[in-house]
């Protein structure tokens, strides 16, 4: 049977719909829309394997704050009605044959991750609904990253023209430049033109900080900054090694069942 997985980042799609809804207290509303969202999605997906992935909803930051302490520290909370709303949406989910995943320790991101790089790697076609970029680091002939709130697939194209590097040099990216919305501070003083500059003459981050014939003006930013960007590098790379406890049978996706 030929694999077609549907991975849904739960929280990304569930808070875009619940921050435009008119009474942010009605959690049947929010689920009902993104049941809307994802009926949409199955039609134009047809799904043979489908799960909505969970992030935790404690204070536990996971590994990535022990690299960098500031990592999403300032991130705004989940509204209150919403954190209590869950259960109901996992419910309306269940209601449509979709199961739900939830993280304990480790982030949403990289048990996503995990689960499409393993059905890549035994030939599934695998696609990540979110509009997270940093899932773009994942990016292969058989998984596929689709926004759908702009209705458009962030591919090979899309990071060129919005990164300048490949999806493979991503991390070695944002390793150079952080990635604010998380807290990631990059090194300072180098941006993005500088950065994709510098990953399309060397490659690598590695690359970049052993190569003698830097350019002085961005030789003075690097210097003594090695350690700062290989953790932020390390913070922005996706894991793809975390241990599942589950196989993809928990996960198969019958429309027909859906009540």
């Amino acid at each position: 049977m030929t694999i077609n997985l549907v991975i849904i980042d739960a929280m990304n799609l569930i808070r875009r719909v619940h921050a435009v809804q008119p009474n942010p207290e009605d959690i049947a509303g929010t689920a009902q829309v993104c049941c809307q969202a994802l009926r949409k999605i199955i039609k134009s997906t047809q799904p043979t394997h489908m799960v909505a992935v969970f992030d935790h909803v404690g204070q536990d930051r996971g590994w990535r704050a022990e690299l960098i302490p500031e990592y999403k520290q300032g991130r705004k909370p989940m509204p209150e009605a919403l954190a209590e709303g869950l259960d109901t949406i996992q419910d309306a989910f269940w209601s449509m044959n979709i199961d739900s995943l939830l993280s304990s320790g480790d982030e949403a991101d990289d048990m996503i991750a995990t689960l499409a790089s393993k059905v890549a790697e035994k030939q599934g076609q695998v696609t990540i609904v979110s509009t997270d970029k940093g899932y773009c680091q994942l990016l292969h002939p058989m998984i596929r990253i689709r926004d759908y709130f702009q209705q458009r697939w962030l591919d090979a194209p899309f990071v060129e023209k919005e990164f300048s590097v490949k999806p493979e040099q991503l991390a070695d990216y944002w390793g150079l430049v952080g990635i604010s919305s998380s807290g990631v501070s990059g090194v300072p003083g180098i941006g993005p033109k500088t950065a994709s500059s510098l990953l399309q003459t060397y490659g690598t981050l590695d690359t970049v900080f052993s190569a003698e014939d830097i350019p002085t003006k961005w030789q003075k930013k690097l210097d003594g900054q090695k350690e700062l960007a290989v953790n932020c590098k390390q913070v922005a790379t996706l894991k793809t090694d975390v241990v599942l406890g589950f196989n993809l049978q928990d996960i198969r996706f019958n429309k027909n069942n859906e009540s």
